[in-house]
């Protein structure tokens, strides 16, 4: 079926048998011909998931948003939440540094993710948040694994014995690997530059832990190599789920379904561990809680809804080197000239890993979800 050009300007609307439709092309509208008359006032903008001049077919989902040219005031208001986030990351490890001044490792990750819950619990309430579909607790589980109680639980090990500038530059890793992931996940499939990239990095990052521990890999770092793949697991799952509901719901209910563990994980880790309150270890605990579990995955997510996955990755790759700086500024910590050199060398092949092209397009949503949602 073909339906006559409309005064919005856009073109041919095609139906399929199958009952879906195609998205419509903007063209020139042609002036009126003999035999045909256009009512005055009748043209409407077409809206999001339906094509120009036609009612949806019934039975059919919405198709997926993918506007062409992005607004610039929402890319730059995307890109400074994202940023914001970036710079909560990295406090990250100097806070657990302080936390672990006070509580043990079990302690600080069960009481981290209490008080963060409860913050999330408010504001979902307070937002009158939906509850997510049953189809999406698997994805947050997957988030709550990753990156409310795997990657604090396993960075936290791993901070007993090694410093914030060391794990700092292994976990400048965690892009690559989110990509890596991603890959997996959503069917894209990079170049074989990004490829090349990509174990120059490793070996880098390798190299560099290696040449830190004497020559062989210690338990700190197989802590953090654990945390960067669960990590990363965690961020590629919320980037999908974030294309389906408001980002900073996506940690929010995820930290909720973590909240009765976290309760009975620090009613048995509190009276096991010893507790010894101070001041930086108090301020440890309210900023991984509040600030990194929280706040940061709440405009981490938020601005990767609002400029994409691959752009607010981007951003990421000044973590490291933030994290270097404040370790040296909050702890005190004497840097070796081989940690920041390390940290810009693994930015260097990150960054070129961003800059090749795809081979393949991500896989579409799944039948019934729509495009991304602005949270």
């Amino acid at each position: 079926m073909r339906a006559q050009d409309s005064a919005t300007g856009y073109g041919t609307i095609a139906v399929g048998g199958g009952g879906t439709e195609t998205a419509a092309t903007p063209a020139t509208a042609p002036a009126p011909t003999a035999g045909t008359t256009q009512a005055a006032g009748t043209a409407q903008a077409p809206t999001a998931g339906t094509t120009p001049g036609t009612a949806p077919v019934p039975g059919t989902a919405p198709a997926p948003y993918a506007p062409q040219h992005a607004p610039k005031a929402p890319v730059r208001r995307g890109t400074l939440l994202a940023s914001l986030g970036v710079v909560a990351f990295s406090l990250t490890f100097p806070s657990t540094a302080w936390g672990l001044e006070s509580f043990g490792p079990w302690s600080l990750v069960a009481l981290r993710s209490t008080l963060a819950a409860l913050i999330a619990g408010c504001f979902l309430l307070a937002a009158r948040a939906p509850v997510p579909e049953r189809r999406h607790w698997a994805g947050l589980a997957v988030v709550a694994g990753g990156v409310v109680v795997g990657f604090p639980l396993l960075t936290t090990l791993a901070l007993q014995t090694s410093t914030t500038s060391h794990a700092a530059v292994v976990v400048g890793l965690l892009p690559l690997t989110t990509a890596v992931l991603g890959s997996l996940r959503t069917g894209e499939r990079p170049s074989r530059t990004f490829w090349v990239a990509a174990l120059a990095g490793a070996a880098v990052v390798i190299g560099f832990t290696v040449q830190q521990s004497g020559g062989a890999l210690t338990s700190g770092d197989l802590y953090l190599f654990g945390a960067l793949l669960v990590c990363a697991a965690g961020y590629t799952e919320g980037g999908r789920l974030a294309r389906v509901m408001p980002g900073w719901q996506v940690i929010g209910w995820a930290l909720m379904l973590c909240l009765p563990f976290a309760v009975a994980g620090s009613a048995v880790a509190l009276p096991l561990e010893p507790v010894h309150l101070t001041a930086h270890g108090v301020l440890g605990l309210v900023w991984v809680a509040a600030g990194s579990t929280f706040f940061g995955l709440y405009v981490w997510y938020k601005g990767m809804a609002g400029i994409g996955v691959p752009r607010a990755s981007q951003l990421q790759l000044a973590q490291p080197l933030l994290t270097l700086a404040w370790s040296v500024l909050l702890l005190g910590e004497e840097v070796s000239a081989a940690a920041p050199l390390a940290a810009v060398a693994v930015l260097v092949c990150i960054a070129a890993t961003q800059r090749t092209g795809r081979r393949r397009a991500p896989r579409p949503l799944p039948a019934g979800e729509t495009g991304p949602v602005r949270s």
